[in-house]
């Protein structure tokens, strides 16, 4: 997953402009023709509803494109967030990019399948 900071994501791609939903909109009536990036926001860290929107995104509707997160976002959440569909976060100010990637590195393996590995672990032994 790619971590990005605020500044850079502020700035931003004017050449490529993202397509910005809140953590209420509802995903699967969204046209997603020549959108190559998607922010989803977390308006507080307790708020998970856009690790279900980042899930649709991949898994029912197919979206190729980056997803990033952005809002209050903390170190502790970046492996489940790569693990349901996001690709990029904007993480909070506080938080330590470098304790990031050792969660990254902490946890490289799951049992269960996700968007990234669909298969189960045994799945993934047996084939």
């Amino acid at each position: 997953m790619k971590l990005i900071s605020q500044p850079d994501h502020i700035a931003g791609d004017a050449a490529a402009p993202a397509l910005q939903l809140a953590n209420d909109a509802d995903v699967r009536g969204l046209s997603l023709q020549g959108v190559t990036r998607i922010d989803l926001n977390f308006p507080k860290f307790t708020d998970g509803r856009a690790f279900s929107q980042a899930l649709l995104l991949r898994r029912r509707l197919g979206f190729q494109g980056e997803i990033r997160a952005t809002g209050d976002v903390l170190v502790d959440q970046l492996v489940q967030m790569q693990r349901s569909g996001f690709d990029s976060a904007v993480l909070r100010a506080d938080q330590d990019p470098s304790v990031a990637q050792r969660q990254f590195d902490r946890y490289k393996d799951f049992y269960q399948g996700d968007v990234v590995t669909g298969a189960p672990h045994f799945a993934r032994e047996a084939g």
